[in-house]
């Protein structure tokens, strides 16, 4: 029973009505403060988290998980493809041939990345396949010049499939008539929408016209990469590189990298900002104990009289911080955790109730509220939170500890 004496009277004075009001409510905005904070805190990570993971889904549905390109071209992409089939770790290889051009249509007129695929094998690496609108991927065909395009793309030009576009390349052709840039009309086979970047400036070509479009001959730029896990993709390039000699060989960490470690930042920077409500529930917690030990001074005095020893006094005061501390955690990750699964369904509630949208469509690819609760950034804001709390409440139960019974009892007579 003396063990628990400490905490005991802790949990009372918390309990106790107590004369002065003011005290009552630094400690009601220190829990509430905390709660808000650890509430935030998760709801915001896990936003972030989806937002993280739905543009590598989104991304990473047009662009390949790696590149293999060999220095001066790839004169017979099969035989390699044929030496790099069953390596550790890939799924699938695809010929590329890639440029930029500029694409205009009754006026409007867009810069594109241009790709050139082999319909047989892309869609071993790439899935834009399975998010054709309109026409399929097998309609591109050799000697055609058919192109498929992303949805925003099309738009932007105001074109369809069947329209004839003209897409200008960023060479010239000396004639006797002058120099003029070199350019081909093109007819759109079919439109896609993946929901990525990709939708505003992809155009996809076969190979064959490609390589006569760029004046290849038979060569492709390299070998498209496709790993069973896009988180081991630096690895296994590494270990294809090995295989192919005078090889440059990149994979999507280096070609979309800075778009994710941007988010990443936003993630560290916001978790940061918003760790400042923490910080100032706990700034709450030093108040509310400093404004209560010096109003119960006699009654630490009495209880040192008594036999209290000071380890005992810092307890009752560290148990006082603590709970407010605990109870702010635990009620701020309880609605945090069902903020962070539910929010998403609570934003479409709200956008059909209202008729608003949050993320306009045609502006956004992320078109809903994403979420992803991870339990390891829960448990990393919680034990973070009680860190906070445990510091702000050391200090002042070591004040009161130091309190010498004589002087206060003198002082309150």
């Amino acid at each position: 029973m003396q063990n628990y004496l400490p905490v005991m009277i802790g949990l009372r004075y918390l309990r106790a009505k107590r004369s002065n009001a003011f005290i009552s409510f630094v400690s009601l905005f220190a829990f509430l403060g905390m709660a808000l904070g650890v509430f935030a805190l998760i709801v915001v990570l896990s936003v972030m988290n989806g937002f993280d993971r739905e543009l590598k889904e989104r991304i990473l549905r047009t662009v390949p998980h790696g590149f293999i390109e060999p220095v001066g071209g790839l004169s017979d992409p099969e035989a390699l493809m044929g030496q790099l089939h069953g390596s550790v770790g890939v799924q699938g290889l695809a010929p590329f041939v890639k440029t930029n051009g500029l694409l205009t249509f009754a006026g409007n007129a867009r810069g594109v990345e241009i790709l050139g695929v082999d319909p047989l094998y892309e869609p071993a690496v790439s899935g834009v396949h399975n998010f054709m609108r309109q026409g399929n991927m097998s309609d591109l065909k050799a000697g055609e010049y058919n192109i498929l395009m992303g949805g925003l793309l099309a738009r932007f030009l105001g074109a369809g499939v069947g329209d004839t576009v003209t897409m200008t390349l960023p060479e010239v052709m000396i004639t006797p008539a002058g120099v003029f840039p070199r350019s081909r009309a093109f007819t759109i086979a079919g439109i896609f929408d993946t929901g990525a970047q990709g939708d505003q400036t992809l155009v996809l070509m076969h190979l064959a016209d490609s390589q006569k479009l760029l004046r290849l001959g038979n060569k492709s730029h390299g070998l498209k990469v496709k790993t069973d896990d896009i988180y081991s993709a630096p690895h296994v390039l590494n270990q294809l590189a090995q295989q192919v000699a005078h090889a440059k060989v990149t994979d999507w960490s280096t070609t979309q990298g800075h778009l994710f470690q941007a988010v990443k930042m936003e993630k560290t920077v916001v978790g940061f900002l918003l760790g400042i409500i923490i910080a100032v529930a706990a700034f709450n917690i030093v108040t509310s104990l400093v404004m209560m030990i010096a109003e119960k001074r006699s009654d630490i005095a009495v209880l040192r009289t008594m036999g209290l020893s000071s380890s005992n006094v810092v307890a009752i005061f560290m148990t006082q911080g603590l709970t407010l501390g605990v109870v702010g955690i635990v009620m701020g990750a309880s609605f945090g955790i069902l903020g962070a699964l539910y929010i998403p369904d609570v934003v479409a509630w709200l956008e059909q109730l209202f008729g608003l949208r949050v993320f306009d469509p045609s502006v956004y690819f992320v078109t809903e509220l994403p979420s992803q609760w991870r339990p390891y950034d829960s448990a990393m804001v919680c034990t973070g939170a009680l860190l906070v709390s445990i510091l702000a409440s050391i200090y002042p139960a070591y004040r009161a500890s130091q309190i010498a019974p004589a002087e206060a009892l003198r002082y309150n007579i």
